[in-house]
């Protein structure tokens, strides 16, 4: 592989640094398709099967929770035994998940493929690994890359959604499943060939470092779990960690939990098709490319703290009035659509560069990863709750209100984070070995 590789940066002038995030960008892309199926689904199996959205929505949440607690352990067991392996063990779950799916005919089954298997596949392929890749492959513009790799998500969306809801209104569900186990095929030989382990390995610096600095312990002879344990024991006694934490709980919430998993039903219950729904969520994502990058950029120059302050009062602002905006004819959504979707995930870039700032980078991409699992608890938690408010009150009203709401709560909260750096090794560790 490194010979190939080698190759590569001989015959051309790109720093392979940006090769990297380019790989890494298309795998979390494909990986975010793979997440936003679910939603596409909901419609066609309800009437195929006769599953309620309650139970459809279960599904998703035990989706969304894996995808957040397994962050922690994959970026440890990153650590432990290499990115590429990771990645590679993940893109498989998710293949074989995925296809697992086109077999179903009982709500277990579902649980087990979208559920467990996706899942699980989807917390190792997340933001997690940005921020290992990040922290590995970056000394300078840290902001900007996870910027680009957190708007992936988005780009998921804006690629697949709509192409997604017509072919489940064409060709069936099954047929969107097949479509995802072969993009998640597809990305295996890609990380297999093309993505080394660190810059050293392929004789390189991290971006903008200027000088030959000693290795860095970034390896621990200790198993994925304790590393994890480890660094969640120290960070819990850490006040920040909570801001964080809560703070991302609420913005899972409010994104992948409510409008992720119930836009395209909510649209329906406006006379919306499910293609029109999509093709709103891609625009959204789009917008959110601009938005995540672009916030990024920011969180390299501005205080992080007042950044996240604007990004959550202005989401709550924006969800508030969701419910009005199906009433005011044509510019209702997309005047909604706008300002939630430039700041979609713009959280992202953010709550990594404090996370950064308090833990340092050796810890940084592990306790982010509980970080994450707090965002993905409060994304099943909401999942949840606004499918049984739906089948309760018979619309999603209350649960944007409540949504916004939080939000602004959140706005408060993370203007109290000191980001100030603790002292201490979070994780043992041993001198990284030349491979």
């Amino acid at each position: 592989m490194n010979s190939t590789i080698q190759t590569i940066i001989a015959r051309t002038r790109i720093n392979y640094v940006w090769v990297v995030l380019g790989i890494t960008f298309l795998s979390l892309l494909a990986a975010a398709g793979i997440r936003a199926t679910p939603s596409v689904m909901i419609l066609p199996l309800e009437h195929e099967f006769g599953w309620n959205v309650a139970t459809i929505s279960f599904v998703i949440s035990v989706n969304i929770a894996l995808y957040g607690l397994i962050g922690p352990f994959s970026a440890a067991a990153m650590q432990r035994y290499g990115i590429r392996p990771m990645v590679l063990g993940a893109l498989v779950l998710l293949a074989i998940g995925t296809f697992a799916s086109t077999y179903m005919t009982m709500p277990w089954h579902m649980v087990l493929a979208w559920g467990i298997l996706v899942g699980s596949g989807s917390g190792v392929v997340a933001n997690t690994l940005a921020a290992t890749i990040v922290s590995r492959w970056f000394e300078t513009r840290r902001g900007l890359a996870m910027g680009i790799l957190t708007a992936s998500s988005a780009t998921g969306q804006m690629v697949f959604l709509p192409l997604m809801a017509y072919m489940v209104g064409h060709f069936g569900w099954r047929s969107v499943a097949i479509l995802v186990a072969a993009v998640a095929a597809l990305a295996i030989p890609l990380v297999a060939i093309f993505l080394p382990e660190r810059p050293q390995d392929i004789g390189l610096k991290r971006y903008g470092q200027l000088e030959d600095l000693p290795p860095e312990a970034t390896e621990s002879k200790k198993n994925p779990l304790s590393i994890a344990f480890s660094a969640l024991g120290k960070a819990v006694k850490i006040r920040d960690f909570w801001l964080l934490f809560f703070s991302f709980f609420v913005c899972g919430m409010s994104t992948n939990g409510y409008i992720g998993s119930h836009f395209i039903t909510m649209c329906g219950d406006y006379g919306i098709t499910a293609v029109g729904a999509a093709s709103m969520l891609a625009t959204m994502g789009m917008l959110d490319l601009v938005g995540t990058t672009a916030s990024g950029w920011l969180s390299d120059r501005f205080n992080p703290r007042v950044l996240l302050f604007w990004y959550y009062g202005l989401r709550g602002l924006a969800l508030i009035f969701l419910p009005h905006a199906f009433g005011l004819s044509y510019f209702g959504l997309p005047v909604f659509a706008l300002f939630y979707g430039l700041d979609w995930i713009a959280t992202v870039p953010p709550t990594v560069r404090l996370a950064n700032d308090v833990f340092g980078r050796l810890a940084a991409p592990i306790v982010f990863g509980w970080i994450v699992a707090g965002h993905q608890l409060g994304a099943a938690s909401a999942t949840l709750l606004a499918g049984y408010l739906r089948n309760s009150l018979g619309s999603y009203t209350v649960s944007s209100m409540l949504m916004g709401g939080a939000c602004l709560i959140a706005a408060v909260m993370v203007l109290r984070i000191k980001g100030h750096s603790v002292s201490g090794e979070f994780i043992p560790v041993a001198p990284v070995l030349n491979r």
